[in-house]
């Protein structure tokens, strides 16, 4: 017997889970089983599960094979009806330390194949936390989990259940063991970070965890949060970006498109001057910050002047990373019904908008000549910058710790110091 084997598909909050199974599973005593974790939010993230299902069963013919995830959540019977799989579990079984222990009892007939309760039943977070997961340079923390959002073209919210927040307190006790173990950088992460608090006693806001993090744990030197709703930023996480500098330049924001009609059509809940006013607010309190934002090219109705607004919002809310998605259609999703754009033109809008994003690299890249940095080093001779820029060095350092560096020079891709 051997011990089992994980796939994961997705997002970091899918990875950071992935972990928790790994201890679930090895508690439970679970043996000569693959476990795929999958991703739903794109009609192709389900294709790349199912491809990785079959190879995966070619690999391990004597495995049982258990699929799990977001889009196990919300399509099960796409991967019951599989001949490859053996059994199906939901988003909330999977951290659960009874559904592992009865998959390793006994996977012979007694155990249902598909265990996928009701997510939006679902009130509080997994029991089941880690310490982190990642480098030894960088751990990732799930401060929340769900979304109570209902975009109109995303499947998230039917996968992962309403929004739930992790108690503050619990956070803080996690981040000072990491910190303990000597992790120099927290990134905390979730399906909705900005709605983190809204479901907690006094309804506190992602900016007073941030603040009581970084007071409540001194010797943490960096802490980043992932991607946010810029419209659902609060007064004190606007003061932690000017007045802290332990919390990292660098913000990854859910903006999605940059036309006013089109995102009223997505039902989001900003309007491109709102992502605009809030990029210069954020970097005129911190001038070294940086933005990420996740774009999707060809959303049902975009005409080309439309796709124009997305497209120039690159550079008028200067971001730097950009997550670019063709549009997908999720079946049960109001955009789903919605006038389509040609498969051809989304495929350009978004080869288009990449391109734009290369280009933005590559400004923030030549900015960085002759600039100094605090570098985290991921590995011997790989690190990122406060802004999580890559930075190669031609010398050996030390995995985990952070170098100060004078950027020497630029590549295409990242730095070199």
């Amino acid at each position: 017997m051997s011990a089992p084997v994980f796939s994961n598909h997705g997002c970091r909050l899918n990875a950071y889970e992935v972990e928790a199974m790994k201890d679930l599973a090895g508690q439970a005593g679970l043996e000569n089983a693959v476990i795929v974790n999958t991703c739903a939010v794109t009609a192709e993230a389900v294709r790349k599960a199912r491809q990785d299902i079959r190879k995966l069963r070619k690999a391990h013919p004597e495995a049982r094979l258990i699929v799990t995830g977001c889009a196990a959540q919300t399509e099960p019977d796409t991967f019951a009806n599989m001949g490859e799989v053996d059994a199906v579990i939901g988003n909330t079984e999977k951290m659960q330390g009874a559904t592992w222990q009865g998959l390793a009892a006994d996977f012979i007939g007694e155990t249902e194949t598909v265990q996928v309760d009701d997510i939006m039943s679902v009130t509080e977070t997994a029991g089941h936390l880690i310490d982190g997961f990642g480098t030894r340079s960088r751990a990732y923390v799930q401060v929340q989990n769900g979304c109570d959002h209902r975009c109109t073209f995303c499947i998230i919210p039917f996968g992962r259940g309403n929004s739930r927040s992790v108690p503050a307190g619990v956070v803080v006790d996690q981040i000072k063991r990491l910190v303990d173990k000597g992790l120099n950088e927290v990134v905390l992460t979730g399906v909705d970070l900005t709605s983190w608090g809204a479901d907690l006693p006094a309804t506190p806001r992602l900016g007073d965890l941030v603040m009581r993090i970084l007071r409540l744990v001194p010797d943490l030197p960096r802490l980043r949060i992932s991607s946010i709703d810029s419209i659902e930023v609060d007064e004190n996480l606007m003061e932690a970006i000017a007045t802290e500098p332990r919390l990292m330049p660098h913000l990854h924001l859910s903006l999605q498109h940059g036309d006013d009609m089109i995102l009223k059509r997505m039902k989001r809940r900003h309007l491109r001057g709102d992502a605009i006013a809030f990029c210069q607010e954020a970097r005129k309190l911190r001038p070294d910050m940086t933005f990420g934002a996740d774009i999707i090219a060809g959303f049902p109705t975009e005409t080309e002047a439309m796709f124009e607004n997305a497209l120039a919002l690159v550079q008028e809310c200067d971001l730097t990373w950009l997550h670019v998605f063709p549009y997908s259609a999720r079946p049960g999703t109001p955009a789903a019904r919605m006038p389509a754009v040609n498969g051809k033109a989304i495929k350009e809008r978004a080869a288009r908008l990449r391109a734009a994003g290369e280009t933005q690299v590559q400004r923030h890249l030549a900015a960085q000549v002759g600039q100094h940095h605090q570098v985290l080093m991921e590995n011997a001779t790989m690190g990122r910058t406060e802004q999580f820029t890559e930075v190669h060095f031609d010398t050996a350092q030390i995995e985990g710790q952070i170098v100060h560096a004078t950027i020497c020079g630029a590549t295409d891709k990242h730095l070199i110091a």
